[in-house]
C-alpha cells in the first residue's frame, strides 16, 4: 500500500490563508509521502493551478492518490440535479487532466420534506448517468460513506450493486463510520470488495456536543491518527487480505495546529506500513 494524503487535512490553514495547492504539495514532498489527495475546493485560479500541481508532482516523483469534488444528488429539482451531473463530468475531465483514475464523490445531503427512499432513488439514478461518461474517460468514481443516504456501508453496498457498473467503486473513511453508529473495521469488511480509495481517519468519542455529532446524541472529534478509537491495525489487514494495494490517504481531521497534526499522522502510518 501507498502513503498518501488529503489536502482536507489542513482545510483550516488554507481558510487563514496560510496553505495552497502548491505549499501544500511541498510540504507533503518534505514529508516522503508517495502521493496527495486534491479537492476542487482549494483551487484559487483552476487553470493557472491545476497544471503547476501536475508539473510540481512530476518534479517530485510523486503522484495524485486521489482527485475530490463534493456533489449533491439528494435535490428536488430535476434541473439542479442535472446540473449536479454536469458537476461530476467536469470532475471527472479535471480528474483526467490532474492525471486521477480516481474521483471521490459523495451522495448528497438530506433536506427538509424529501425522504430517504427519493433522496435514494435521485442519488441512484444520478449515478447511473455519471458512471456512464466515467466510462468513456477512464475514471473510476468512488462513493464515500459520508451523511445518512451513503453513510452505513450497507448503503453504500446497495448503490454500488444497484447502479451496477464496474466505474462506480467505495472510499472508505474510516472515522466517518462512527457517525452512522458502525465500528470502521466490521463497516470495511462489508465494504472490501469495493473499496478503490481509503480515507485513512482517527475518531475519539467526545463529551456531548463537543465534535461530530453521530447517531443517538453520540460525537466524536477527529485525532492523530493512531490516538483514536478506529482499528487503524485491523482495518490494514482488512483490505490487505482483499488485495487492495492502493493509496491509505490520511485525514486528519483534528484541531489546529493542523499542519503538526498532519505530520504527525503521517509518523503513525509509516509506522504502521512498516516504514
Amino acid at each position: 500500500m501507498k502513503l498518501g494524503v488529503s489536502m482536507w487535512s489542513v482545510v483550516n490553514e488554507f481558510q487563514k490563508g496560510n496553505m495552497d495547492v502548491a505549499k501544500f504539495i511541498d510540504l507533503m514532498h518534505e514529508q516522503g509521502v508517495d502521493g496527495v489527495e486534491l479537492l476542487d475546493f482549494f483551487w484559487k485560479d483552476k487553470e493557472k493551478e491545476l497544471p503547476m500541481a501536475v508539473q510540481k508532482l512530476k518534479n517530485y516523483n510523486m503522484e495524485i492518490a486521489c482527485y475530490s469534488i463534493g456533489n449533491d444528488f439528494v435535490l428536488p429539482d430535476e434541473e439542479a440535479r442535472e446540473k449536479q451531473i454536469q458537476y461530476v463530468k467536469q470532475g471527472i475531465d479535471d480528474a483526467v487532466r490532474v492525471g486521477s483514475y480516481k474521483l471521490r464523490v459523495f451522495s448528497g445531503s438530506p433536506k427538509e420534506g424529501v425522504s430517504y427512499e427519493d433522496g435514494k432513488r435521485w442519488i441512484i439514478e444520478c449515478f447511473k448517468e455519471c458512471v456512464k461518461y466515467a466510462e468513456k474517460k477512464g475514471v473510476v468514481l468512488a462513493l464515500e460513506n459520508h451523511g445518512l443516504f451513503a453513510g452505513k456501508s450497507q448503503q453504500v453496498k446497495e448503490i454500488i450493486e444497484v447502479v451496477g457498473s464496474k466505474y462506480l467503486r467505495s472510499t472508505a473513511d474510516t472515522g466517518n463510520f462512527f457517525l452512522v453508529g458502525e465500528k470502521p473495521d466490521e463497516a470495511v469488511d462489508n465494504i472490501k470488495e469495493y473499496i478503490v480509495h481509503v480515507h485513512f481517519k482517527d475518531f475519539k468519542r467526545s463529551e456531548p456536543g463537543k465534535g461530530y455529532k453521530g447517531l443517538g446524541d453520540v460525537y466524536y472529534v477527529g485525532c492523530v491518527l493512531g490516538q483514536g478509537d478506529v482499528e487503524m491495525k485491523r482495518i490494514v489487514d482488512i483490505i490487505q487480505s482483499a488485495g487492495y494495494n492502493s493509496y491509505l490517504a490520511i485525514e486528519f481531521e483534528g484541531a489546529d495546529p493542523q499542519i503538526q497534526g498532519t505530520v504527525e499522522s503521517i509518523n503513525f502510518v509509516k509506522k504502521l506500513l512498516g516504514g
